[in-house]
């Protein structure tokens, strides 16, 4: 696995990876890349060109247990056809996978070694029980958080080496090098200018991500499966909101007053089912109104926009 973090913690500035993303989801395809100096090509207010590849329901099903891409060579075909109208300057590319496919842990350790790969050893060590699956050969990449002299926070992700295969092997046939990989709602966290506490949901069709950050920390990261049923799942976002809420105040000292939502629902529709009128919801990265080469669907434009945040 490509390393999915940028060298410094989550919402630093710094970085390298790729100019250009493409998010992969059971709608479809978005892509979104930096255009080269000088070069507008509809760019939007923000520098990027965006576009969509939409899917036929069933091609693409996120699992952790079962081959994902039903239709290979269709979700390549529409990995072509959306970067290609980005027109990245390169192959590589970030690739944004959906949050189900990635667990992630914030662990505690006395010390970490320097050297990256050692780092990654103990890690994936730690990792043996905490996953339904081979730890072995899945992707595992980590990043400190914090550190002193007692003790280590360190970010960690891991992903079926199966499953993240399946999806490189997609952007590879589509022509493309996936540079860096990272999903949804981590390469989000690089989109929001958040310096103090920041409550967060990403929304997609079967599962809902909430995450609380402190500055540069990463408190709570939750992904949880939603029920088909329009009464149950609206029950349920509401019940996952109230438990970040709560784990908000509980350590930051204060309720939150704004949540940064990003998914497949308007702002609106998913402050109907949060249900609560003492937390405004917000846009976690704005649709673009500029820069769309192709129809755009309502969905979450916040992890491309992430992912190019840290782009070099």
């Amino acid at each position: 696995m490509s390393s999915i973090f940028k060298k410094n913690a989550v919402g630093s500035q710094s970085g390298g990876r790729p100019r250009a993303a493409v998010e992969l989801s059971a709608e479809g395809v978005l892509a979104a890349a930096l255009p080269a100096a000088g070069s507008r090509r509809g760019a939007s207010a923000a520098g990027c060109v965006y576009a969509f590849a939409p899917l036929p329901p069933g091609l693409l099903v996120p699992s952790l247990d079962e081959p994902n891409l039903r239709e290979p060579e269709a979700v390549a075909l529409a990995i072509r056809l959306a970067l290609s109208e980005v027109a990245p300057r390169t192959r590589a590319v970030t690739l944004v996978l959906p949050d189900t496919l990635v667990r992630v842990f914030v662990l505690d350790f006395d010390s970490m070694p320097a050297k990256a790969s050692e780092a990654v050893s103990v890690v994936r060590f730690r990792l043996r029980k905490m996953v339904p699956f081979d730890v072995e050969p899945a992707g595992v990449s980590c990043q400190i958080l914090a550190q002193n002299e007692s003790e280590c926070r360190v970010l960690a992700a891991v992903v079926p080496g199966p499953i993240l295969a399946e999806y490189e092997k997609a952007v590879r046939d589509a022509g493309y090098e996936p540079g860096a990989v990272i999903s949804s709602t981590l390469a989000a966290l690089e989109a929001a200018d958040a310096t103090e506490g920041m409550l967060a949901a990403n929304l997609s069709a079967s599962t809902m991500t909430t995450a609380v950050t402190s500055g540069q920390d990463l408190l709570l990261y939750r992904t949880l499966d939603l029920p088909p049923d329009p009464a149950s799942r609206a029950a349920e976002i509401a019940r996952a909101i109230a438990v970040a809420a709560a784990y908000f105040e509980d350590k930051l000292g204060a309720p939150p007053r704004r949540l940064y939502y990003a998914g497949i629902e308007s702002p609106a529709e998913f402050a109907a089912s949060v249900g609560d009128a003492e937390i405004e919801v917000v846009a976690w990265a704005e649709r673009p109104e500029e820069g769309a080469l192709t129809a755009l669907p309502q969905t979450s434009f916040a992890g491309v926009t992430g992912a190019l945040a840290g782009a070099s």
